[in-house]
């Protein structure tokens, strides 16, 4: 059976002030991605590909440094339906929140609460 299709990702940058690091974790149901941190001005991408049935989905879990007491827990990616090509989810962690910019796809003015 074909087990993997289309090509997508998810780039996470840290956009936070006065230097914060910003630690990242994801994971699918077949994958799993760090803990990582991440620099300020800094980002890393998450390649990977959508399975036959386009029901990939990827959570992650964002901390804001330096005590790392402010986090957000959120879909990262997922389809939003079975002509949706997935494209790069580039999420942006800043003090107000975390915003999604979809590349090859419209933009989502979204905003996720990160002081939680």
């Amino acid at each position: 059976m074909l087990d993997h299709v289309f090509g997508s990702g998810i780039r996470i940058t840290n956009e936070l002030k006065f230097n914060k690091l910003l630690r990242i974790g994801c994971y699918s149901k077949d994958d799993k991605f760090g803990p990582k941190t991440i620099p300020i001005g800094k980002h890393v991408e998450i390649n990977f590909m959508i399975n036959f049935w386009r029901t990939t989905r990827f959570m992650c879990h964002l901390e804001q440094g330096p005590n790392y007491k402010h986090y957000q827990k959120f879909t990262a990616f997922k389809l939003s339906g079975f002509m949706d090509e997935g494209g790069i989810w580039d999420w942006r962690a800043r003090e107000d929140g975390i915003y999604l910019d979809k590349e090859g796809g419209k933009h989502i003015g979204k905003s996720i609460n990160m002081h939680k």
